[in-house]
């Protein structure tokens, strides 16, 4: 952003100054006289203006909002065109976007500045005052076209007047994922544009591979989301193939806005007129071998193309190839070009943007709701169906969930029975998340579960957690790898109903006298110690953590041979995580890392710690 800040006076120049330290590309202008050479002469603000209003992207006006507006008014023009502009007292405590608030930027410059400065922004536009969407910002931010609107103010005003308005989402990406954790009251979502009764609603926002003619006000914003297959003659004119693909795709409501990349047959890639189209869009040109191009399930084959290049069409192969996907939005279409040229024309949506559904295997952390991974929180607001561990994960943890979400609990149910749940989420394409204690690598028993998925082909993720061991060092106050006393960590169990693999008894793990976390193993508190006891000694030092950041959580610290006691007096029974280690209060030991007489990539040794 080229900006200028206005200073007409000495105190504005000391804090335009200032500011460049924050923006440091920024010019400062004054009439003001002044010895420093960063600070530019003019002789007057009018005269500035009418030489540069055109050429900067910003102005900081500092002084009086009065002399700030009389100088601009005679330079306005449009609001998608005028610069951004901010007003600044020459004391610092305010700065107050003036103009092009959204389109401009003016009113995240005004945040900028004054966070730079500890001064106050003042946003007056209707949507940031009442939390809102920026409706003519969301396009630019998440990469949308939006569509010719016959008056954008007319739908903004119906939305900060919070009329009933309907939220259609047909792509899922960034920019989806925001508008369903922030959806105003006012807004209700929908997958489907069949599913919209229009006489409940007086607008409607969408973010769509399509155009659409709603019988009402409408923001449509298109996502690149199509994959245009083409075969063409050899030779095609680029515009008569350009003209012909953009028609075609237009009468059957697809907007060149929408097309993400043109896919073709590998002995197409030097062809002009496919590479030249591609260009003009901002998409991507991608080419596929025959093999490819011969596994993918089309609809309308050629016999003249297979007896041309050996595979059964071009156009539709070449779109699913490129969207990675088994269905067409649009089959084969054929145009002539002119003298004697044709292209062949298919469109498949990207499976990346393809609203699918999907479970995430979501970590919810050892227990406190703020211990969830800030990922894993925006997947739970997301969310259509909640699956969570009610014995293990509290209730608070899915507070989060969008309205209209279902959320249960799986502490009654068996794995069938968990399937069962999910299933119907999952054929009506919903994102689902399994919630899971800790971090669901670690004993969170969901092989069986990504077995079950993988055999009815449901597409899963895992996203990791904190675990208890992790909350346990923390609650502790300790290193559970300490330079020169213990570098190891083992995570394991007692052996109890399910045994252990060989080689992997508490009696042989202790032998190495690493830190070591032993889960789910309270109840067997007396074989722990007796086995540890083989080769820790006695003095070793111990802790025993139920529930670990829950709102009741005991900690309890003593010697190895002292487990047994304190299990037994506590009466713990479960969700307790035992950790013996050399390690436990140590604060002894110094890494190379912070050894004054230690070099490292980043620091040299000093010389008189040698």
């Amino acid at each position: 952003m080229k900006l200028a800040l206005i200073a007409g006076t000495d105190a504005a120049i000391a804090l335009a100054l200032r500011l460049l330290e924050a923006e440091p590309g920024a010019v400062i202008v004054s009439t003001r006289p002044h010895a420093d050479p960063r600070i530019r002469p003019i002789p007057s603000i009018k005269a500035f203006l009418a030489e540069s209003f055109a050429t900067f992207d910003a102005f900081a006006f500092i002084g009086a909002l009065g002399i700030c507006v009389r100088s601009l008014a005679p330079h306005l023009a449009d609001k998608r065109t005028d610069p951004a502009v901010v007003n600044l007292d020459e004391a610092g405590r305010h700065v107050q976007s003036v103009l092009s608030g959204h389109l401009g930027g003016a009113n995240a410059l005004a945040r900028r500045l004054a966070h730079a400065l500890g001064a106050e922004p003042v946003i007056t536009t209707a949507s940031d005052v009442q939390e809102l969407w920026s409706l003519d910002l969301l396009a630019r931010t998440y990469g949308w076209t939006p569509s010719a609107s016959p008056d954008l103010n007319a739908v903004i005003a119906r939305f900060v007047n919070r009329r009933p308005t309907a939220l259609l989402l047909e792509v899922r990406d960034r920019g989806t994922a925001f508008l369903e954790r922030t959806r105003p009251e006012h807004v209700t979502v929908f997958q489907r544009y069949e599913d919209i009764d229009f006489t409940r609603f007086e607008l409607l926002i969408a973010v769509t591979y399509r155009q659409l003619a709603a019988p009402v006000p409408s923001l449509q914003l298109w996502a690149r989301a199509l994959c245009v297959g083409l075969g063409c003659t050899r030779g095609a004119p680029t515009a008569g193939l350009a003209a012909s693909a953009e028609a075609l795709l237009a009468a059957h409501g697809l907007p060149r806005a929408a097309v993400r990349c043109i896919a073709s047959a590998s002995l197409k890639a030097d062809e002009p007129a496919l590479r030249d189209w591609a260009a003009s869009l901002g998409a991507e040109f991608l080419t596929f071998n025959e093999a490819t191009l011969a596994a993918q399930p089309i609809v309308t084959p050629s016999a003249v193309v297979h007896e041309k290049i050996g595979v059964p069409g071009v156009a539709e192969a070449a779109a699913l190839a490129a969207a990675e996907g088994r269905e067409l939005l649009l089959t084969k279409q054929k145009a002539a070009i002119g003298d004697g040229h044709h292209h062949t024309l298919a469109a498949a949506l990207d499976r990346r943007l393809r609203r699918r559904a999907q479970i995430a295997i979501v970590g919810a952390g050892p227990g406190d709701p703020d211990l969830i991974s800030v990922r894993g929180r925006q997947l739970l607001e997301e969310a259509d169906f909640i699956l969570y561990a009610g014995s293990l994960v509290p209730v608070a943890l899915t507070a989060c969930a969008k309205p209209g979400a279902e959320v249960r609990s799986s502490a009654g149910m068996d794995l069938e029975q968990q399937i069962a749940a999910i299933a119907p989420h999952y054929a009506l394409g919903h994102s689902i998340v399994r919630l899971h204690t800790g971090d669901p690598c670690l004993y969170g028993a969901i092989e069986e579960q990504m077995a079950e998925f993988d055999a009815r082909g449901w597409e899963y993720f895992n996203v990791p957690g904190i675990s208890a061991f992790q909350a346990a060092a923390a609650r502790l106050r300790t290193e559970f790898t300490v330079p020169e006393l213990v570098q190891t960590i083992i995570l394991t169990r007692g052996e109890g109903a399910t045994p252990m693999p060989p080689r992997e008894q508490l009696a042989d793990l202790a032998s190495h006298r690493a830190t070591l976390c032993v889960y789910l193993s309270v109840a067997l508190a007396d074989s722990v110690q007796r086995q540890l006891l083989a080769h820790y000694p006695p003095e070793t030092p111990l802790a025993v953590l139920h529930r670990v950041t829950w709102p009741d959580e005991r900690v309890f610290t003593g010697r190895l041979d002292e487990l047994v006691s304190i299990v037994q007096a506590q009466q713990l029974t479960r969700t307790t995580l035992i950790v013996v280690s050399p390690a436990l209060g140590a604060r002894r030991g110094r890494s190379h890392l912070y050894d004054p007489a230690k070099g490292h990539g980043f620091r040299a040794p000093r010389e008189e710690a040698r």
